[in-house]
């Protein structure tokens, strides 16, 4: 495993320079633990589900639908959910799992009073200019943010939960290679393939800029081959850790063997082939790999040998497991059975490797699943900092001031980063190689996501949302909850409206008991429906009067307050 307390940088010679004490602290942040204790300790239940790939044939109802939305996406937008109830459960496969259009890169918003980069103007793309030391630690910001946009703007689609699927898979902290320009390409790199050939996005990552400096490929040369890549390439992204995963020591050396030559060309900060350094021997591999020799090549022949390497992982049956079981972990549940491991896993290991590592089959046979619809699966799931952070503001339908600039938009995913980052997910610098633990770490697994201190945290940020704003340097950002209601089909009924929260936000229809908890918080105690009834129409039909909104708008924060501290809401 990879020594995350080591500092490559030394070798680019490059200093970490931060404009703020909020980037400094950002990096700090990244290196540290989950803070406090978790909650539950116990393991995580093994869920009984008989289901298997078989097509899903119960109702496509809100439930369905909405559980379909949050598993796939971030959140759940009420035009989704309608646009999808609309159609069968084929067509919204068909219409969720794809890729979405390129985005434009990120653009230097940072620029201040404080700080000027000096070779690109705001407003400009910085992706392409040549690495800055002054400019790096604003533009690995710059970066984060970028990505926390995306999700944030994302069309319904699966494409950027997969683009993040892919990150803790392929693991690089954007602040330990601290090359924001190469960063980008890497994410792009996920990007592009994140629905694709896992093959291909494999052979691509091995010979990335940021791989490349994270795991120390760069000085891995014949004279002294580095093995850290090599065994990644196999413990964590490839073969696994299961019960056949049985390569040895002798199959990592090999790999780091194969792999000598690949290296980064400074200051320009791309990967290139030095021959020079390559291993020409021949590279014999275990009865793991079928007692595989790969041929040692000289020259640029020489590079062929990564090719090579991708055939012997891609040929053994446990690379396709490995990665259905991660997609497993990812999107359906934490805890793999006996039954989903004969009746989930296998076959959609077997789909994968009959598509030639084509992710879109095995993906799609997932999510119309039976077994991805059973009732023991939906709501089973803690959310991640991100999913209930950028899934809050997609639900509630948060928008950015139209008075607000550029920088003063990115201020607030400055917020977003750092609050994130006190619930224990740092976006973009996952804990270490093997990602953040919540999707490993047995027997707890996504349980560490709510400890003593995070689960505070997240109420403190819906209470901010709802109360005195989410906070920036310059201007508190609201939901607007009278504009978040006006969306549901009858506000005006207390019954409905409650009902209605309830699906959208928890996935659930609450029973009676609770409904009549959440309509005196309401009703203000009161006891006839009229009473909300009547406060709803007379602002419908006079919305400019201060009091008549206050009233209402009074009374769906105390609300809405409560329904997102609820242990239901912290679940998809």
């Amino acid at each position: 495993m990879k020594d995350i307390s080591v500092d490559k940088i030394a070798f680019s010679k490059v200093e970490r320079k931060f404009q703020s004490k909020f980037e400094k602290d950002l990096y700090e942040n990244s290196k540290t633990g989950i803070p406090g204790e978790v909650l539950d300790s116990s393991p995580i239940p093994t869920l009984t589900i008989e289901g298997g790939l078989e097509p899903y044939t119960g109702p496509w109802d809100d439930q369905a639908v909405i559980h379909f939305l949050r598993r796939l996406s971030y959140g759940v937008r009420k035009e989704d959910l309608v646009r999808f109830k609309n159609m069968s459960l084929d067509q919204a496969i068909d219409e969720m799992v794809r890729t979405s259009p390129e985005p434009e890169a990120p653009k230097n918003y940072y620029n201040n009073d404080d700080f000027t980069d000096p070779n690109v103007p705001f407003g400009s793309t910085w992706v392409n200019e040549p690495f800055s030391g002054d400019a790096a630690s604003p533009r690995v910001v710059s970066l984060k943010k970028w990505l926390i946009q995306l999700m944030i703007e994302q069309e319904a689609t699966i494409h950027e939960k997969m683009v993040h699927f892919w990150h803790n898979h392929l693991v690089v902290q954007l602040w330990d290679a601290y090359m924001p320009e190469a960063s980008y390409r890497h994410f792009t790199t996920l990007r592009r393939n994140a629905l694709g050939n896992f093959k291909t996005l494999m052979r691509e990552m091995t010979t990335d800029t940021s791989m490349l400096v994270y795991l120390n490929g760069f000085v891995n040369s014949k004279e002294a081959p580095d093995e850290n890549y090599a065994r990644e390439l196999q413990e964590l992204f490839c073969i696994g850790k299961g019960p056949n995963a049985n390569f040895t020591e002798t199959d990592v050396q090999a790999a780091a063997r194969v792999l000598t030559g690949w290296t980064i060309q400074w200051p320009d900060r791309i990967s290139v082939w030095n021959h020079w350094a390559h291993d020409i021997e021949d590279k014999q591999f275990s009865s793991f790999y079928n007692n595989t020799v790969i041929t040692g090549r000289a020259g640029a022949a020489g590079q062929e040998e990564v090719d090579d390497l991708m055939d012997m992982l891609f040929d053994n049956d446990e690379t396709a497991l490995f990665i259905c079981r991660k997609i497993y972990s990812y999107f359906i549940y934490s805890e793999i059975s006996e039954q989903a491991e004969r009746d989930v896993i296998q076959p959609l290991a077997i789909i994968l490797r009959d598509n030639n590592y084509e992710m879109m089959p095995v993906l799609k046979t997932l999510f119309k699943s039976a077994h991805f619809f059973d009732a023991e699966i939906r709501s089973a799931q803690i959310k991640s900092p991100v999913d209930f952070l950028v899934g809050f503001w997609r639900t509630t339908d948060v928008k950015i001031p139209a008075h607000w600039d550029k920088y003063q938009e990115g201020l607030v995913y400055n917020t977003m980063i750092w609050n994130m980052s006190d619930m224990g997910q740092q976006v973009g610098d996952p804990p270490n190689v093997a990602g953040y633990p919540a999707y490993y770490q047995t027997p707890i697994f996504d349980k560490s996501w709510i400890t003593t201190d995070t689960i505070t945290t997240r109420a403190l940020d819906t209470d901010s949302f709802i109360f005195w704003g989410f906070w920036t340097p310059q201007e508190n950002l609201n939901v607007d909850l009278i504009d978040f209601v006006r969306l549901f089909d009858n506000p005006k009924d207390p019954n409905d409206l409650i009902n209605e929260a309830f699906m959208l936000c928890c996935g659930l229809t609450p029973s009676e008991r609770v409904r009549e908890q959440f309509k005196n918080i309401l009703l203000s105690n009161q006891a006839t429906d009229s009473y909300w009834l009547d406060a709803w129409v007379n602002f419908e039909a006079d919305p400019n009067n201060v009091n008549k909104r206050n009233l209402v708008e009074s009374r769906l924060m105390n609300m809405f307050r409560r329904l997102f501290q609820l242990a239901e809401f912290q679940l998809a």
